[in-house]
Order: C-alpha cells, then sequence, then structure tokens
C-alpha cells in the first residue's frame, strides 16, 4: 500500500493533529453530506454514507452533528451544495497524483489546483491522465503500539474476516478489502478487540520512488494539497524515500 513511504506516515500524523483541529470534522461532514444525498439517508442502505458515519464517529464528531449532516444531504437543512470534483496530474519526477474535492465553486477550486501544481513542479492534466493508474479500496489500520498479537495470528484473523491483504508498517498494521467489504470486515475485527479504523482509498497500481530534494518536492506539494480546504483526498504513487 504504502510501500514504507515517508509520505503515508506523514499522512497518518496529520491526520492526528487535524482530529485536533477540526478540520477533519469539516472533510468529514461534507462527505456525509454528499453521501446522503446520492444515496439517501439510511446508511444500511447507503454503503458510503454508512463508512463516512464510522470514521465520523471514529473521530470522535458529535451524534448530532452527523445527523445534521445527514439532514443537509438529505434536503432538509439549508447551506452551500457542494459537488464532487476529481484532479488529476503530476508532480516532480513524474509522480501521479490523483485529488479528490468538495467543492461549492468549481471554477475557484479548479484554478487553485492548477496554481498549486504549477508552482510546486507539477503541472495538472486532463480527467483521466493518471485515474487509471488507481483502483479504489477498503483501507483498514491499526496502531501497532500496544498491539500483543503476533503478526501471523492478525494475518490469519484479517483473512478470516474477509480481507484481500495484510501488512506489516513501520508504525501501523494495514488491512487491504474490496471497498464493499469494508465495514464487514472492520465489525468483524473490531469485534474481536482490534481497534481497526477504517476508510475507502484509492491504490496505485505501481509506485514511483523519489529520493533527495525530488522527494521533498513532491511531499510538499502533496502536503499542500491536503492542506487546501477544498480537498477530501489526495492520492499519489509516490514512493518517498529519505
Amino acid at each position: 500500500m504504502s510501500g514504507h513511504s515517508k509520505w503515508a506516515t506523514i499522512k497518518r500524523k496529520k491526520a492526528k493533529v487535524d482530529a485536533t483541529r477540526g478540520k477533519i470534522f469539516t472533510r468529514l461532514a461534507r462527505e456525509i453530506i454528499v453521501a446522503a444525498r446520492e444515496g439517501g439517508g439510511d446508511p444500511e442502505a447507503n454503503f458510503r454514507l454508512k463508512s463516512a458515519i464510522a470514521r465520523a464517529k471514529e473521530a470522535n464528531i458529535p451524534g448530532e452533528n452527523i445527523a445534521r449532516a445527514i439532514a443537509r444531504g438529505t434536503g432538509e437543512g439549508g447551506g452551500a451544495s457542494f459537488e464532487e470534483v476529481v484532479y488529476e496530474g503530476y508532480g516532480p519526477g513524474g509522480v501521479a497524483i490523483l485529488v479528490q474535492a468538495l467543492t461549492d465553486n468549481k471554477n475557484r477550486t479548479a484554478a487553485e489546483m492548477r496554481h498549486m501544481f504549477s508552482r510546486h513542479g507539477g503541472n495538472l492534466g486532463e480527467a483521466g491522465c493518471v485515474g487509471w493508474m488507481f483502483e479504489p479500496k477498503g483501507l483498514l489500520e491499526l496502531d501497532r503500539e500496544g498491539v500483543s498479537l503476533e503478526e501471523d495470528d492478525l494475518l490469519l484473523m484479517a483473512l478470516e474476516a474477509g480481507a484481500e491483504d495484510f501488512r506489516a508498517e513501520e508504525d501501523v498494521f494495514e488491512v487491504v478489502t474490496e471497498p464493499v467489504a469494508l465495514e464487514a470486515v472492520r465489525e468483524k475485527l473490531v469485534g474481536q478487540g482490534l481497534a481497526f479504523a477504517g476508510e475507502l482509498t484509492m491504490v496505485p497500481s505501481a509506485t514511483v520512488t523519489v529520493e533527495g530534494k525530488v522527494a521533498e518536492q513532491v511531499v510538499e506539494l502533496l502536503e499542500l494539497l491536503e492542506e487546501y480546504d477544498d480537498v477530501q483526498n489526495v492520492y499519489a504513487n509516490a514512493d518517498v524515500n529519505g
């Protein structure tokens, strides 16, 4: 998944910081709004909404906030109308970058995307230019700290729960699933006392190794994109060393 990538570690650490700031609250609320608008307000009949609600609960978003976001998505609440947009391009070193955004002003967001890519050694491309390199998957993560089970035992538990793959990274254990199996696998593992956090992700079919100055430029661009308010997720096929 991450290829022991420095970027993957940075994203995990950033997520923890974001959770304390509240930015992740905004992102998850937007995801709930759009999921409810597209598939209805019943999480049992709307997998995307169910997944978004589970992530919101993991981030300790209050239940009333979740309920308000669902109401906005189903038309019961007011506020801005968000539209899903995907931006694709290349970063330094030929790294493929996929950006998922929710925006109430496509022209503004597109202009900002183009500016960020060009100012940091990349270029925004046409729709489909890199999307074919990424495949949707479910990803579950468990902090290694405090886990007493052996890796082989965790692997067997994950596979028995319906996972596709299991990986031991430097600071976390990762479980990969088909997107529709994410919540079912997570519930089985949580039921065995393992506090796995889950999300839908995009996995590159191949990675590009970047080092030195190029690696620094790639990480700088990816962090900048992550920080932009309209951005929900940033995916890249970079294996960042150093």
